[in-house]
């Protein structure tokens, strides 16, 4: 089994623009937790919005990025895009963004216009996932990724069920085409149930609890909020629920390259990153129409 390394307490909350009021569960300045290929993890918590906005809708203006992708996924509330590439569109609940940043795109993320006048729930994550060097600057595009179109997985002795974002599990392959492997799954485990998961010896492994708490390999406690890091090797997880439970679970064959990041920018050396400044400064990543 994949050896749990630790299980880290949410940190303090901070806001991202004025839409989003997350927690940052891991960066790639975290060396130790093991999260490469994945970037960044920042947990929007159930939080409510008040409604009655016509206009200045909450969120994050244009900004923008290269080097790597970045993967929204919507439990609760709706979240509208817009980007260089001409890409765009609402995501809702069950309901995932995956843009490509590479060479360089703009975009903006606020709160939809519905949502915005409605209020209610809202309850996010957003990853970054990297580039592998030789597709850091592969042509931006993005992915809009429907619950419908989302496969689902039912898991053996009724424990629950996995929508396959990315990868794969159960020979059931998910809707994210990605340029590295790895296995993106939203799980939903019933009280009392448990489920050995399928992970390669050669993946990292990240696992989010957001909401409910779980037993890892008969050993270690994970409740609400955490986040549990694995050391490398070892196959499978074995998780048992304790009661009616919402996980993220990440796996991702480990780029070993280096990252030199600053900002919005992740590449692989600091010549990369002055070059991208300098092309967002030229023009070079387009606007927003």
């Amino acid at each position: 089994m994949k050896k749990v390394a630790q299980v880290h307490y949410a940190p303090a909350k901070h806001w991202v623009g004025n839409g989003f009021h997350v927690q940052s569960m891991f960066s790639y300045q975290d060396k130790e937790k093991n999260v490469d290929p994945f970037l960044l993890m920042d947990y929007n918590p159930p939080r409510y919005f008040d409604g009655g906005r016509k206009s200045d809708f909450r969120g994050v203006g244009e900004h923008p990025h290269r080097g790597f992708e970045t993967v929204t996924i919507a439990y609760q509330g709706e979240v509208q895009h817009a980007d260089s590439t001409g890409g765009g569109g609402i995501i809702g609940t069950g309901d995932v963004q995956w843009m490509t940043a590479g060479a360089g795109i703009m975009h903006e993320e606020f709160h939809s216009e519905k949502f915005s006048r409605e209020g209610g729930m809202f309850e996010m994550v957003q990853l970054w996932v990297n580039l592998p060097a030789k597709h850091k600057m592969t042509p931006a595009k993005y992915q809009a990724i429907k619950s419908t179109d989302i496969p689902v997985v039912e898991l053996a002795d009724n424990a629950g069920y996995v929508r396959i974002i990315a990868g794969e599990l159960n020979d059931v392959t998910g809707s994210a085409t990605t340029f590295s492997p790895i296995n993106m799954w939203d799980v939903k485990m019933n009280a009392g149930k448990a489920y050995t998961y399928n992970v390669p010896k050669s993946h990292n492994l990240i696992i989010l609890v957001l909401d409910g708490t779980i037993q890892v390999n008969n050993e270690d406690i994970a409740r609400r909020g955490e986040l549990i890091t694995f050391e490398r090797g070892g196959k499978n997880v074995h998780i048992e629920a304790n009661n009616d439970v919402k996980l993220l679970i990440l796996t991702g064959e480990p780029l070993n390259e280096p990252i030199a990041g600053y900002g919005p920018f992740v590449m692989n050396t600091n010549d990369e990153l002055i070059q991208a400044m300098y092309d967002v400064q030229n023009g070079q990543f387009g606007k927003i129409n």
